[in-house]
């Protein structure tokens, strides 16, 4: 089992993003604007669909975010890439909670759908992240996870097959 918590508020997440939580060197989540959830509400490494972990976070969505302003001016849309970006962060930072070692990359994605948007009258993002693989070898530390976003409960975004690595180098 991990030495750390299992929910996490922004001011741990802000740690996290400044190196203080994992170790500098190792899992780091992006510092604002970039940080895409507002706290960790539950993280595993043996529960989820698969039995192989999960995460769970909530992002408060509030008109004034610096994404309404540019994406689409005139037309306020949260881009798609950020709620991916967002699911991959979490897939990082399970393994940093693990407590394996490397800073955090995304590889790939083998497939995404978007089924509805985010627009500055949603309240809050819902992320889901469920673990199908963690590999940690000598040669390879990686998390493979199928993930969900949901505004206000309604299911937005599916992703199948997310790949984030951690590497010492």
């Amino acid at each position: 089992m991990s030495e750390y918590p299992t929910q996490f508020d922004k001011d741990a997440l802000l740690k996290c993003a400044r190196g203080e939580l994992f170790g500098e060197g190792n899992a780091q989540l992006p510092a604002p604007p970039m940080l895409m959830m507002d706290r960790i509400t539950d993280v595993s490494a043996d529960r989820g669909e698969h039995g192989k972990g999960h995460i769970t976070a909530e992002f408060d969505i509030t008109p004034d975010l610096w994404f309404f302003e540019c994406h689409f001016p005139g037309n306020p849309i949260m881009p798609g890439c950020l709620g991916l970006d967002g699911l991959w962060q979490l897939t990082g930072f399970n393994l940093g909670w693990r407590g394996w070692k490397g800073r955090g990359y995304a590889l790939g994605v083998g497939e995404v759908k978007l089924t509805g948007m985010v627009r500055p009258d949603r309240k809050k993002l819902t992320y889901y992240v469920d673990f199908t693989k963690a590999v940690q070898t000598r040669r390879l530390t990686m998390g493979v996870a199928d993930g969900r976003v949901e505004a206000d409960g309604e299911t937005i975004y599916l992703v199948k097959d997310m790949k984030v690595a951690l590497s010492e180098s």
